[in-house]
């Protein structure tokens, strides 16, 4: 069977690479591991919306399918609410908790889409979609996110626009009714459409 990061249980040997990423100033220590999303560098649509994301000082924040933690680590940083991260890889959550682990704002959850925050809303929803598990998938973290999102709120998506992001964009305009882009870079978009 092919594992694949989106998978609950990783069976191959974890292999921990530690790095040091800076984004808006802020220097990370992350541990990656084998296994799981971008397990030797912070990826380039990550970064994009760690540093583009629209986080006010007040802001709950949810990281759906957080990886190793970059983007809800940088949220933490701009935010005094709660900062939630979850993933369904549970070796991308025990990366994620060590990697976060001191800051007080963040509690890391492990399960599938939105089942860990069931019946929780948040300001903002900060989403790197996972592709290779398919456009469905991708199409249901965005239709399920009006259902998480409190009035105002706003769901921040990155992806590659001529690489599925289009057609994820397009999608975010016919769940919410609106749909613009934060930035441009390197081929990657990120897109916030606002539960009004």
């Amino acid at each position: 069977m092919v594992e694949h990061y989106f998978s609950k249980k990783q069976g191959s040997e974890l292999k921990i690479r530690e790095i040091v990423a800076t984004i808006r100033g802020i220097k990370v220590k992350l541990k990656l591991g084998s296994g799981t999303f971008s397990s030797k560098r912070v990826d380039s649509g990550s970064r994009l919306l760690a540093e583009a994301m629209q986080i006010g000082k007040n802001d709950s924040v949810l990281d759906l399918g957080c990886g190793t933690g970059i983007v809800g680590i940088v949220a933490s940083h701009l935010t005094g609410n709660e900062v939630v991260l979850a993933d369904v890889n549970e070796r991308a959550c025990m990366l994620a908790k060590e990697n976060s682990g001191g800051l007080a704002n963040i509690t890391v959850l492990c399960g599938d889409m939105y089942e860990p925050v069931s019946g929780k809303n948040f300001d903002v929803i900060a989403l790197n979609p996972p592709y290779t598990a398919g456009r469905s998938v991708c199409f249901k973290m965005i239709e399920e996110a009006k259902g998480h999102l409190n009035k105002g709120g706003s769901l921040q998506l990155v992806a590659r626009h001529k690489k599925g992001g289009e057609t994820l964009s397009r999608r975010m305009y016919g769940v919410f009714g609106n749909m613009q882009v934060i930035v441009k870079k390197s081929g990657y978009r990120v897109y916030m459409s606002v539960n009004n």
